[in-house]
């Protein structure tokens, strides 16, 4: 009991001596979540269809007038380009006007903006479900039939993996995507929604990002004596 109370003391006088006051704030991580990482065409095509059902869903308060959909800048990578056919073809596919002229139509507009970050981020893994994966295989392999006690260590191997193969393997990538889609006219926005991917940074490419060992060089010209 003494040595309890001893710790308690000590605790207590740790924290009675704990600055109150610092330069600056503390740094939090923020509560985990998920953020999905686009590694093939075919993902692009699915998140135009989620964005889609974003806009209508927000519009439906909204003008009934055919859509209009900004051309690509000149300089637009290979993904906003895709991205804005396959939201075309998904508005069309849904029964909405998509005009090829901009006069009385709402105007879509597609922004794409690609981000680096550094290297070596962490990635913390959910540790929830291992912990109720493991009492339950403790719980089946305390049955005396080992049929069932093998049957629960297949399913719990099963469900382990049907979790944990969403979350992506190897380092968390330092290429990100923010891609904003809004909807308005010449007095106000209408509909305006902002998401955020992970990009396999092998593809930076594709996102208007140049490759990862490209070195900037600087021309110079050199004269002989005249």
């Amino acid at each position: 009991m003494a040595g309890v109370l001893a710790v308690m003391a000590a605790g207590a006088l740790v924290a009675g001596c704990a600055n109150r006051y610092a330069p600056a704030p503390s740094a939090v991580d923020f509560p985990a979540s998920t953020q999905p990482k686009l590694q093939a065409a075919a993902h692009w095509g699915a998140i135009a269809g989620t964005i889609e059902q974003r806009l209508t869903e927000d519009l439906r308060k909204a003008p009934q007038r055919p859509y209009y959909i900004s051309e690509p800048p000149p300089e637009a990578s290979q993904f906003q380009r895709a991205l804005t056919e396959h939201i075309t073809s998904a508005l069309v596919k849904s029964g909405y006007v998509v005009s090829r002229v901009p006069a009385g139509s709402l105007k879509v507009d597609i922004d794409v903006q690609a981000l680096t970050f550094s290297e070596k981020r962490m990635q913390k893994m959910p540790g929830a479900v291992p912990t109720a994966i493991a009492v339950g295989v403790w719980m089946l392999a305390a049955t005396a039939d080992p049929i069932l006690s093998t049957a629960g260590g297949v399913a719990a191997h099963e469900g382990y993996n049907y979790y944990y193969g969403q979350f992506g393997t190897g380092p968390v990538p330092k290429t990100e995507l923010i891609v904003t889609v809004s909807v308005s006219d010449q007095y106000r926005y209408y509909a305006r929604n902002s998401s955020a991917y992970y990009v396999a940074d092998s593809d930076r490419t594709l996102y208007g990002l140049p490759e990862e060992n490209d070195k900037a060089f600087k021309t110079y010209t050199i004269r002989g004596d005249k």
